[in-house]
């Protein structure tokens, strides 16, 4: 049976909070956690370009993985079999494989959990998953005899289920027999902790130095301060001397431009240059700062003064894929093999990813050939080759007896 297409909530709505919650009082704006005085959520999050980048990278890179199930014999041998996952958005659903993986991906990045409710078939078995929007999700940890009976399931082996806001503002509840969580980094063994609400501060500096920038450029001069008049002007002139001064120099298309006011006024600024201030700088280590979030190289956000040479881009590559991508792929897999029947199991193959140059891969497979580590055809099937015909490799041609480019015939 598959999910209510129509119900399921896909807009930010969030989950009930207690009236003692922090992160009610935030919502309110009686909360002093975030100092930077900007709104910070998973939409405004991704405007930063830094976390756009660094999820992006992530969740594309992770998507591009392919993730294949497989089944072992009693001989120890591996073989690829069919399953869902070769389309887990479900028959007809509404994602490629990469699609969904990618929003799989991008709802943990940024929320720090993935939903995903069950689809089945007449049979009972499970023919695709279902991303819910976790902002509509609320995990309920089961604590009393009543849940444990209610949502605790076969042998009360469950500890938590699931109330899932739907459309039209109703609840629905949902065991882990109908819904599969997916949790990041956790701090309490429920639900997982989102990147952007546990870096909140660092992420609404980043957003407040994005808007100080585009309030800077759109005032022109780039700087504030008071204007007097020496003589003493009323009310109604100086506001009159203030008009003519912003139509004349606010805004991007007035900058350096000069004005003339007839009266005599004295400027006087009252904000930081941004040269003074380190504004750059402190742009700059907003981006230094989601590359740590994140464990994204600041090299592939494009980051300014980093560069890497030769060899050393595929090391940050692999330090990448070791550190920041296998984490999370093995999240995916572990979770993922629970849904399949055993002893089937699903794994992403990074040997794409993490291909060496052609210069280096294959004098070491000729090495493990001349060693009996691999065959031939092993080798050739690597590069999606056909066997060579039986009795060996075909003959290479003669080459002429006069040498290469000769023109003299040779007898036969």
């Amino acid at each position: 049976m598959g999910p209510d297409w129509e119900a399921v909530e896909q807009r930010s709505v969030g989950p009930s909070f207690s009236i003692g919650d922090p992160a009610l009082a935030e919502f309110f704006g009686m909360s002093g956690h975030n100092l930077a005085g900007v709104s910070v959520n998973e939409t405004s999050a991704v405007g930063l370009t830094a976390v756009y980048r660094a999820v992006a990278i992530i969740s594309g890179t992770i998507a591009g993985l392919p993730l294949r199930a497989y089944r072992t014999d009693s001989a120890g041998q591996r073989e690829r079999v069919p399953s869902f996952l070769d389309n887990p958005a479900g028959p007809g659903g509404a994602y490629t494989q990469f699609e969904w993986l990618e929003l799989v991906m991008v709802h943990l990045l940024l929320h720090g959990n993935a939903y995903l409710q069950h689809i089945y078939n007449g049979a009972g078995a499970i023919v695709g998953l279902y991303p819910i929007l976790p902002s509509a999700v609320t995990v309920k940890p089961i604590q009393t005899a009543e849940e444990i009976a209610r949502y605790g399931g076969p042998d009360g082996a469950y500890r938590k289920w699931f109330e899932v806001r739907l459309a039209d503002g109703s609840l629905r509840e949902l065991t882990c027999a109908e819904l599969t969580h997916i949790p990041g980094m956790s701090t309490d063994g429920i639900r997982g902790l989102s990147p952007i609400e546990a870096h909140r501060q660092t992420i609404a500096s980043g957003i407040a130095g994005d808007k100080a920038a585009a309030r800077m450029f759109g005032s022109g001069l780039l700087l504030g301060g008071l204007v007097s008049g020496d003589d003493g002007l009323s009310q109604e002139d100086a506001e009159d001397a203030v008009a003519a001064l912003k139509a004349k120099m606010a805004g991007a298309d007035h900058a350096g431009d000069i004005a003339f006011i007839n009266a005599q006024l004295k400027f006087t600024p009252w904000t930081i240059p941004p040269a003074d201030a380190q504004f750059l700088e402190s742009r700059q280590h907003a981006v230094v700062e989601v590359c740590r979030i994140y464990g994204v190289p600041k090299q592939l956000l494009m980051e300014d003064g980093a560069s890497t040479w030769g060899s050393g881009v595929a090391e940050l590559l692999r330090w990448m894929a070791r550190t920041t991508l296998m984490p999370w792929t093995t999240r995916l897999e572990q979770r993922l093999s629970g849904l399949l029947s055993r002893p089937t199991m699903c794994e992403f193959d990074y040997k794409g990813l993490l291909q060496p140059a052609p210069e280096v891969e294959i004098p070491l497979l000729i090495q493990q050939q001349e060693a009996g580590i691999l065959t031939t055809d092993e080798i050739r099937r690597m590069f999606n080759l056909a066997p060579l015909p039986a009795g060996g490799p075909a003959p290479l041609p003669a080459a002429p007896a006069g040498g290469a480019g000769s023109t003299e015939e040779v007898p036969a």
